[in-house]
């Protein structure tokens, strides 16, 4: 590779690293971020960087399991760890959001190098492009961090070392996949059968054995094992109570577990705003087949979050179908005898670049071009930071579901909800919706509850609400 080449690559790399940086940092500076994702990461890799287990408070206390309950045992992502040494030059949420967009963008030049081996070089940038302003890629980056920003990289980085000739990296970025999410082992299955439909049979077959082994393992034994229940994400129970139930009802009802993916409008979106980006050559591919067990997991679950295309659930499959539509664009070039066409590579490549164009407006890194997003509403903000700072530090607090992340670094934070947990200090909102109350009243009566037991209001201005309670000393939520 030409070192004028390489440059560029890196160039658009740091460009679209930046972008997802600064869409997440705007959203923690200005208020937008929320508990409910971002604490729960920033306390499990604080754990790990004291050299400790990763405890995730926010989450125990909320699920009636105590302050000391494991990560582990709430999604099995033992990966976070790598992120340990990054808090030991910043210690807080910021540092996951840059550390994320990082990741994100670090698949663009394995990308680059797959589509450049199929397509040519003209095409390989305009993929490369299209891939960072994907609509994937952007919702994740706009709703706080997760385990996913692992999994572009490792992908992409699995399946063009495999086109390479080099399995040996591409085995192993499958293993570290296998330490994302508990539900990876359905990832490596994908690969297993995409590598037999390829003639690997061997290693398709040792792929499929190692993703289901892995799978039983995390979910049967480790995640309980690590204080977890699986029943937690337990999301199909119109097909049965377990996994042998519901195969079990699958197989009875073929023709209706077929149908399930297309039951809902939401997920017909979905599916067709998954293959659209690659004018559905992808599904010509058998590269999708990666993708495919993510996809139905997500597709025949009973859990409306997981079909949409709001949340960060799309990401972990949009490098596959890249990979996945450039494989499709050669193979379709053979089926109609021109291969060597570069107009039509071109020109494919082109319209998929257009398509990532056109989805702009409808999702997250359109916000970066309206002056609105960086501004937010200048008086809440201001009160939502003098609310912040009535909590002192080395306390126990529970917040608001958006302001948590403004106090993850000295305090530990706990979501408030509508169960009171006894906790020295209580930020609330008042003035807006907020998960998990729904109405703004829900906070309002909690916050009318508390005063009645005891607690003090310190703090109130635009709808934020600072509560002490003088006589609780070191109560230990629950």
């Amino acid at each position: 590779m030409r070192p004028t080449t390489r440059l560029s690559i890196y160039l658009l790399s740091l460009a679209a690293a930046f972008a997802y940086a600064l869409l997440g940092l705007v959203k923690l500076v200005t208020f937008r971020a929320t508990t409910f994702d971002l604490v729960i990461v920033d306390q499990a890799v604080r754990g790990y960087a004291r050299f400790g287990p990763p405890y995730i408070p926010s989450v125990g206390v909320f699920h009636g399991r105590g302050m000391d309950y494991p990560q582990l045992a709430d999604h099995f992502s033992p990966i976070y760890a790598l992120l340990a040494p990054l808090y030991w030059i910043h210690d807080g949420p910021a540092t996951l959001i840059v550390a994320q967009a990082v990741l994100f963008a670090a698949a663009i030049p394995f990308l680059w190098l797959f589509t450049h081996r199929v397509l040519g070089t003209a095409s390989a940038y305009l993929v490369a492009v299209a891939y960072a302003l994907s609509w994937p890629i952007a919702q994740a980056a706009a709703f706080d961090v997760h385990e996913v920003m692992f999994v572009p990289l490792l992908t992409a980085v699995m399946i063009e070392r495999y086109q390479a000739g080099r399995p040996l990296p591409a085995i192993l970025a499958l293993f570290a996949l296998l330490l994302v999410k508990e539900d990876m082992g359905l990832m490596a299955v994908g690969a297993g059968l995409c590598l037999a439909f390829l003639g690997d049979r061997l290693r398709g077959l040792l792929c499929v054995a190692i993703g289901v082994t892995w799978t039983i393992l995390v979910r049967g034994v480790l995640i309980q094992l690590a204080g977890g229940d699986t029943g937690d994400f337990w999301a199909y129970g119109h097909l049965g109570p377990d996994v042998p139930a519901a195969l079990l009802h699958m197989l009875g009802d073929p023709l209706g577990t077929l149908a399930l993916p297309f039951s809902e409008e939401a997920k017909v979106d979905t599916l067709f705003l998954l293959v659209w980006p690659t004018l559905m050559l992808c599904l010509l591919s058998p590269v999708s087949l990666v993708a495919l067990p993510h996809v139905l997991e997500r597709m025949l679950s009973d859990r409306s979050s997981w079909w949409q295309a709001d949340f960060q659930y799309s990401a972990f499959t949009v490098v596959i179908l890249f990979c996945a539509g450039v494989d499709g664009l050669a193979r379709l070039l053979r089926w109609v005898k021109r291969p060597e066409s570069a107009t039509l590579k071109t020109a494919w490549a082109v319209a998929v670049c257009a398509v990532a164009l056109t989805l702009l407006p409808r999702f997250a890194l359109d916000q970066l071009t309206h002056p609105g997003f960086y501004r937010a509403d200048p008086a809440r903000t201001s009160a939502a930071a003098a609310a912040v700072a009535q909590v002192p530090s080395g306390t126990v607090v529970e917040v608001t579901n958006s302001l948590g992340p403004a106090l993850t670094s000295r305090a530990t934070v706990l979501l408030l909800d509508g169960t009171p947990r006894h906790a020295p200090w209580v930020v609330a909102d008042v003035a807006r919706w907020e998960y998990p109350f729904g109405s703004a009243a829900g906070q309002a009566e909690r916050v009318a509850l508390l005063l009645s037991s005891g607690y003090v209001q310190v703090f109130q201005r635009n709808g934020y609400v600072v509560l002490h309670k003088p006589d609780s000393g070191s109560a230990n939520p629950r």
